[in-house]
């Protein structure tokens, strides 16, 4: 699952640099959010791999805090770049004549720049308020990665001031792109609802069925852990929650993306064929 997911995403990446037709908007924040896929997996499956090879499921605290920091730090990223890619789809729809010059090559850089900001910052917020902890030399945690408020369940110290930072984080944060992204979806249905024929109907929504499908999976299997985990207190269903999030979702979004999208499907096949053709040659004789 992981060399799929890691593979999957590299391939998108790699036909959105090559393809000189998908240098627009959607397909920049497409290879964004493909590269962030890729750090996302990375930073909970070798480690995973790593302790069923060794039968040893130890991790050092500092290697805690850094999986820790590193997966908050590009779940964040993931959260803000499906919020730019809502907007992105509401201003093709919506505001189709203005599109090149409200999604220029300057904004765009600078929201996936702000996106790359932000979630550094919140994720350095977060790791050392939680290095400010007291826990136990040993301490075993019921889940399968260094989760945030999982470490902060088991810390001996008060936890009251990391408690009102991560769920304000998760209100303004999640809230607010989730929020952002509903606000797009709705704008974008009501447009559609405007287009007097079918066909001009379908080419609409296809044009934002992939994002929407990637969107309701990684938002969907999210709530899924905090409110099953705070529902039950069940650490399997959790953990199970988790994997789908941290480990299913980032193998789909190419498939979602590559099957769902006619571009990206010929981007790949004019990549294969390019990498064909510089592959074999014809020996020329010496004479």
């Amino acid at each position: 699952m992981y060399l799929i997911t890691v593979l999957g995403n590299l391939l998108i990446i790699l036909a959105t640099i090559s393809d000189s037709h998908l240098h627009t908007p959607m397909y920049f924040f497409l290879s964004n959010l493909s590269f962030s896929d890729i750090c996302f997996v990375s930073t909970t499956v070798p480690k995973m791999l790593v302790n069923i090879q060794t039968q040893s499921k130890v991790i050092p605290y500092a290697g805690c805090i850094i999986q820790m920091h590193f997966f908050l730090f590009f779940v964040g990223l993931e959260n803000f770049l499906l919020t730019i890619m809502a907007y992105d789809r509401f201003v093709a729809i919506c505001q189709p004549l203005h599109y090149t010059v409200i999604m220029n090559s300057r904004l765009c850089a600078l929201l996936v720049l702000a996106s790359w900001i932000i979630s550094a910052l919140n994720a350095l917020l977060q790791s050392l308020m939680v290095s400010q902890l007291t826990f136990c030399t040993e301490l075993e945690i019921p889940h399968i990665f260094c989760e945030l408020n999982q470490i902060i369940r088991l810390a001996y110290s008060d936890t009251f001031l990391n408690d009102m930072v991560m769920y304000l984080a998760v209100m303004l944060l999640g809230g607010g792109c989730l929020t952002g992204i509903l606000y797009s979806y709705s704008k974008i249905v009501s447009s559609i609802r405007a287009i007097s024929s079918a066909q001009g109907k379908y080419k609409a929504f296809s044009t934002c069925a992939s994002h929407l499908s990637v969107v309701s999976l990684f938002y969907g299997t999210c709530l899924g852990v905090y409110l099953s985990s705070a529902a039950t207190h069940n650490s399997h269903s959790s953990t199970a929650a988790s994997v789908m999030y941290t480990v299913v979702t980032p193998m789909l979004n190419p498939f979602i993306y590559s099957l769902r999208n006619k571009d990206i499907k010929k981007a790949l096949k004019r990549f294969f064929e390019g990498s064909n053709k510089c592959s074999f040659f014809k020996e020329v004789p010496v004479i």
